[in-house]
């Protein structure tokens, strides 16, 4: 297969107020930096506004625009991974739809790559337009407590804009978890990765697609998938508490031998209420990890691809895409004897 030199990959949710100022942008960097030999290809992750059928019409116009559509809303990273999966270029864009990451960066993004002999050059924000106090904050104190608690170095202020080569893209396909946090499995991948200072613009249309629960969500697929430290945590508060019962054990007992009464009802129910939530605080986090063993015991494929437009040029390694009647990815029969799965 002869590769496109560039890819550039955005998935897409609800975006479409965004879909053809995108798409006029991108073509335009993409065309400035390697000419035709390109391919942008858009994943609509379930959107619920006209996002498909905005992309069907851009792809009928574009020879090099390949529109995959998810057979229901997977989330960003699982999207992403659709996207990523199913492209074919030698170099990789990552980029958002809501144009707050300047495709008109590649071009930089491209030389710093070559300058460098780089394999990832990653976007660091240095300004962020647009964004709440609240959200500024909590992603500054994030991605610092995970970069101290996480064994693989993972770069401050980065989000998942970033240009990356294919042996690189290649090593990250190989990675197969279905709870998903690319910026760090990207970093996990390693070769030669270099920092690239922009200031990330305010969003062009439409609303934000991580609220706070999902940014919590993401938070914790983040530090359980990178860090075993909340088990370390669970250990330690344990061995902690084990010391102060033995204390106070000590003191129940010599005031017994010395004829006195402990008293305090209030303290004894804090103690106890104490005791408790550390307790559910350590359940909690022995779940989360089981959870996680749990889904990844079951080896669903990552997506599911309902329909494409486009020239595809990829072939499904980590989830599904029928073609013609056909699973275009090898197939294999189940442990069960019944259907298929994907495998590499």
């Amino acid at each position: 297969m002869k590769r496109p030199k560039l890819s550039v990959v955005v998935p897409c949710y609800n975006e479409e107020r965004c879909l053809e100022a995108l798409h006029a942008r991108v073509s335009a960097a993409a065309r400035a930096a390697v000419g035709d030999n390109h391919e942008i290809v858009l994943v609509n992750d379930g959107s619920r506004d006209g996002s498909w059928a905005v992309m069907q019409r851009l792809a009928a116009a574009d020879p090099r625009l390949v529109a995959i559509n998810l057979s229901r809303n997977h989330g960003h990273q699982l999207a992403l991974t659709a996207g990523l999966d199913l492209c074919a270029g030698e170099q990789i864009l990552i980029i958002d739809a809501d144009l707050q990451d300047p495709p008109e960066l590649l071009a930089d993004m491209r030389a710093t790559m070559a300058a460098e002999g780089a394999d990832v050059v990653y976007a660091v924000r240095r300004k962020r337009e647009g964004e709440t106090f609240f959200k500024k904050l909590t992603a500054a104190v994030f991605y610092r407590m995970l970069d101290r608690i996480t064994d693989t170095p993972i770069p401050l202020d980065t989000g998942d804009f970033r240009l990356m080569s294919r042996r690189a893209l290649d090593a990250f396909l190989s990675l197969p978890e279905q709870a998903r946090f690319i910026r760090g499995m990207v970093a996990w991948v390693g070769f030669r990765q270099v920092p690239f200072v922009y200031d990330r613009a305010e969003r062009l249309a439409g609303e934000t697609k991580y609220p706070l629960a999902k940014m919590v969500r993401f938070a914790l697929d983040a530090v359980t998938g990178f860090s075993t430290a909340p088990l370390r945590f669970a250990s330690h508060v344990g061995l902690a508490l084990t010391g102060a019962t033995l204390i106070v054990l000590v003191y129940v007992v010599i005031s017994f031998l010395m004829g006195r009464t402990v008293q305090g009802w209030t303290s004894t129910m804090l103690v106890v209420l104490f005791l408790g939530a550390v307790q559910m605080f350590v359940l909690g986090m022995i779940g989360e990890y089981l959870g996680r063993l749990y889904v990844e015991s079951k080896r669903r494929p990552l997506y599911l691809v309902a329909d494409v437009a486009g020239p595809i040029q990829g072939r499904a390694t980590l989830g599904y895409r029928s073609e013609d009647g056909t699973d275009a990815s090898v197939m294999i029969d189940s442990p069960g004897g019944k259907g298929t799965r994907p495998t590499r």
